[in-house]
């Protein structure tokens, strides 16, 4: 979802987050959301800016302007204002003198936790060395930011210092902030600022929030909080800070507190990748929500900022992705999007019967910009056909039959809808903004020029994207085997609509240019391949719906350098018309996408293209510090020495952490059936890890340990007791 106004910048912003609550922040741990290039600052809850200003300032207190702690050699240092000195032990009543803390360390440090420190070059001796600093130790929890200031001092004598908190918010909702509308005053338009026991508070009759500060003085005309304090030569003094926040009518929620999934311990001899997925662990941690309604139902929320609420999509493929880990998560979004499936036709929402939802928000979105979406959206054309995908795959990975069987009806109506779907769309899925204030392109490439012909014409509405006709030939099928298991008839009926899907395919995407063969993006409204060359057929090797043949010819098209140079998958060709290395879909690197590509090339037997790939993706993870954001430039690697971050990217974003799952799991060709009993394991041959071991899996609720070594041969599996283990006989050990 994009607006045509440029978004704020986000690349380089600090981030400590807890669903549904994420700080954005400078690097020094200050936030103002006002400041010139500041970006989208700020402390937000759900889609609301609770605080738009956060900074900590200090100053000398009893030294005055130009003596002591402000003289001695301090090259470059500011100087005092008048008025810094104190009679009596007090500080001066004037504003000026107020010092910034000068940045050095920034770091995540776990889940919902940030470390920041920095020097007060203007305290302690005068002396090149700093004497004085102040650490900062930024705690998320739903609903509540706490801080730890720490003044320290080796200074050889006593440092007198005012500390000063400005805290003010804007309440201002998260559409407009994402299309770059100035921040409000200071605690909204409908709110009002107090102080009271100590304490600073506003609200607008919805959501409130309150700021406290033991010991410091709170002034709510000026929106600060003061502590005056002495730290003794070699010693520290503490400060404390909470921000909480309420919410009268909030959607979304914290989820349970109690662990979603299994947190595996990881070995390679690439040591990028057991990195990447520790830290992709600890976003995914963060990321953690539940709807107010069903609180004791996880899924992942989106991305932040932008998409820190329920989405099918995502939500549905970053479960997927976690499989391996525990079917809990994969529970938790199937009965939440089950919830709200569709149950009506309303052109307004984009509901259909049967439909799987796109998005919730706690209001109308509205942009500002023409794109007006409703409190639960359903424009989407892929989430149903996923949502189905990932109730047989947690099936498959030991998903008890009592937490499938009433989803069952859920399941009915979505292929329901598919077939309806296709009906309606000459045979495939296709869709249209009949609203003309929704979603123009309503695939996961959602931007409004996202589908373009070769020549870099945009494609017209109804659009039938080439991968969504892949799930749904997948959904068809996985519905078939769970109807059939669970003694439901119409199993025939969707093998037979599945089998009917691809030859239909066939004979309408596969396209040619000078390298050959390729599947189109997509067909336009009048039926033409949308003849680009895209990521959008990395998705179908997975499905099942190519034959081996066709595997191997997307297999080699995405391999080629015009595709896979760059740091992972290139969402378009090089080649093509309208590409560029940071258009939002049309040239970038989505590691989600990547990771999809990765797990069907592995899949269908084409191990060296899956390996390119791979290593893209682990050559830009350092970069991030192993924060995989929403996506990135695609430039080639041979031409940067670096992947150029997109600057209003979602970091962190589910589906992108939980690729770095989808890759370490493609290496070792994992493929449970739980329902027969059986456990595949179908390693890559040599490993562009070099040798691996993961402990700690789940598959049946159990533990799953696996060793591969660097030629890709299994040399240990320890699976649970009722599982036969097979493995492909060349490559056993």
């Amino acid at each position: 979802m994009t607006s045509p106004q440029r978004q704020p910048l986000l690349h380089d912003l600090a981030v400590t987050l807890a669903a549904p609550t994420v700080v954005l922040s400078e690097p020094d741990g200050n936030l103002d959301a006002a400041a010139p290039g500041a970006g989208v600052q700020g402390l937000f809850h759900a889609d609301v800016r609770a605080v738009s200003l956060l900074r900590v300032t200090l100053r000398p207190v009893g030294a005055p302007s130009g003596i002591g702690a402000l003289s001695g050699g301090h090259a470059g240092k500011a100087p005092a204002a008048a008025g810094v000195e104190s009679a009596g032990g007090g500080e001066s009543d004037g504003e000026g003198g107020w010092l910034p803390v000068v940045s050095v360390m920034n770091a995540a440090d776990g889940p919902g936790r940030s470390r920041f420190v920095g020097l007060a070059q203007a305290l302690g001796d005068a002396v090149p060395d700093p004497t004085v600093r102040v650490d900062r130790q930024r705690v998320v929890n739903p609903g509540l930011l706490t801080e730890q200031l720490t003044v320290r001092s080796t200074a050889t004598t006593p440092v007198r210092l005012a500390v000063r908190v400005e805290v003010a918010g804007d309440l201002m909702p998260l559409e407009h902030a994402k299309a770059g509308l100035a921040p409000r005053s200071p605690a909204g338009p409908a709110s009002e600022l107090s102080s009271d026991s100590g304490m600073l508070s506003w609200g607008d009759g919805t959501v409130a929030v309150a700021v406290s500060a033991p010991g410091a003085t709170p002034d709510a005309e000026r929106s600060t909080l003061t502590w005056t304090l002495t730290v003794e030569p070699g010693e520290s003094v503490d400060l404390h800070l909470a921000v909480e926040i309420s919410e009268t009518d909030a959607v979304v929620t914290a989820a349970d507190p109690r662990p979603t999934w299994q947190r595996p311990e990881v070995t390679a001899d690439d040591r990028r990748l057991p990195a990447l997925v520790a830290q992709s662990l600890d976003d995914l941690q963060s990321l953690r929500m539940a709807m107010a309604a069903s609180p004791g139902d996880t899924f992942l929320a989106a991305g932040v900022p932008w998409f820190f609420t329920l989405f099918g999509r995502d939500s549905l493929w970053a479960a997927r992705m976690l499989l391996p880990l525990g079917t809990d998560l994969a529970l938790g979004t199937l009965r939440t999007l089950a919830a709200q499936q569709g149950t009506r036709t309303d052109p307004a929402a984009a509901e259909e019967p049967g439909k799987i939802l796109h998005e919730v928000r706690r209001g109308v979105f509205d942009d500002g910009m023409g794109l007006h979406l409703p409190p639960v959206y359903y424009g989407t054309v892929d989430a149903t056909p996923l949502w189905i995908c990932l109730l047989h795959d947690a099936w498959r990975w030991g998903l008890p039959a009592a937490d499938i069987e009433p989803l069952l009806p859920a399941l009915k109506a979505a292929l329901g809808w598919i077939g309806a779907a296709a009906q309606a769309g000459d045979g495939f899925l296709s869709y249209i903004d009949h609203s003309g204030t929704g979603l123009s392109n309503q695939g996961w490439k959602d931007s409004g020029d996202a589908a373009r012909f070769a020549d870099g014409r945009l494609a017209e509405a109804p659009l039938a994207l080439a991968e969504v006709q892949g799930y749904a030939y997948e959904a068809a099928l996985a519905g078939a085997a769970l109807l059939d298991a669970f003694g439901l008839p119409d199993g025939e009926r969707w093998r037979t609509f599945a089998a009917d899907l691809a030859d239909r395919f066939r004979a309408r995407f596969w396209v040619s240019d000078q390298h050959g063969p390729y599947p189109a993006m997509a067909l336009d409204g009048s039926g033409h391949p949308v003849d680009s060359v895209t990521s959008n057929m990395g998705h179908l090797p997975a499905t099942g719906i190519l034959n081996a043949d066709e595997t191997a010819t997307v297999a080699a098209r995405l391999a080629a350098p015009d595709m896979s140079d760059a740091y992972g998958l290139r969402t378009m060709s090089s080649k093509s018309g309208g590409y560029g290395p940071l258009r939002y879909h049309c040239g970038t690197v989505w590691p989600h996408d990547t990771a999809i590509a990765v797990t069907g090339l592995a899949r269908a037997g084409h191990p060296e293209a899956a390996a390119r790939l791979i290593e893209g993706i682990l050559a830009a993870a350092p970069a991030f510090d192993y924060r995989l954001p929403e996506l990135w430039g695609g430039d080639a690697r041979t031409d940067i020495p670096a992947p150029v971050p997109y600057p209003a990217a979602c970091r962190p974003q589910a589906w992108s952490a939980a690729s770095a799952i989808a890759l370490m799991t493609s290496l070792t060709g994992l493929d449970p059936d739980v329902p027969a009993g059986r456990l595949h394991l179908r390693p890559t041959g040599p490993l562009p890890v070099g040798a691996l071991t993961i402990a700690g899996l789940t598959v049946a609720g159990e533990p799953l340990d696996v060793t591969i070594n660097s030629g890709g041969r299994v040399e240990s599996v320890t699976a649970p007791a009722g599982l036969t283990v097979e493995e492909s006989a060349a490559l056993r050990a």
